[in-house]
């Protein structure tokens, strides 16, 4: 699991080499990555399914990036794209499209609706992590008109 985990911060940083990334946050980037991957191997280690590893691990990292984000003072995307990395389904578009194109329609359709559902876990965690942080914002106005 330790190489794992070490495989994945170091193939975040080299997507955040190629996507410009610079500096602190290239660093937190590969943090970032590290910790995606760790919580997925976490999780399935706990015998969850497909989906819900992925949602849990990409909301994880969207919690992570979302903070660290603020505390640097630099744009999200900066940090959470790169770091999503390790967990994108390129397998399972590969073999979606081999299956398809060897005329094995049964197991690409089983594929492609595995790809699907892994990406819009995906989406959901961003999407939920993000929302956590919005609710937080507006408590912290709400509270201050308050006062």
């Amino acid at each position: 699991m330790i190489f794992q985990i070490f495989s994945a911060v170091i193939v975040t940083f080299g997507f955040g080499i190629v996507f410009n990334i610079k500096n602190k946050n290239l660093f937190y980037t590969s943090i970032a990555g590290g910790l995606s991957w760790a919580t997925y191997l976490f999780c399935s280690e706990l015998g969850y399914s497909d989906g819900t590893v992925y949602f849990i691990a990409t909301f994880v990292t969207a919690i992570f990036s979302e903070s660290v984000s603020r505390k640097i003072s630099t744009p999200i995307t900066n940090i959470l794209i790169a770091s999503l990395i390790p967990l994108a389904p390129g397998g399972g578009i590969y073999y979606t499209m081999y299956n398809l194109l060897d005329k094995n329609y049964d197991l690409a359709l089983q594929k492609g609706v595995e790809t699907f559902i892994i990406a819009g876990a995906m989406a959901m965690g961003v999407y939920a992590g993000s929302t956590i942080f919005r609710l937080y914002d507006n408590l912290k106005l709400l509270i201050s008109k308050k006062n």
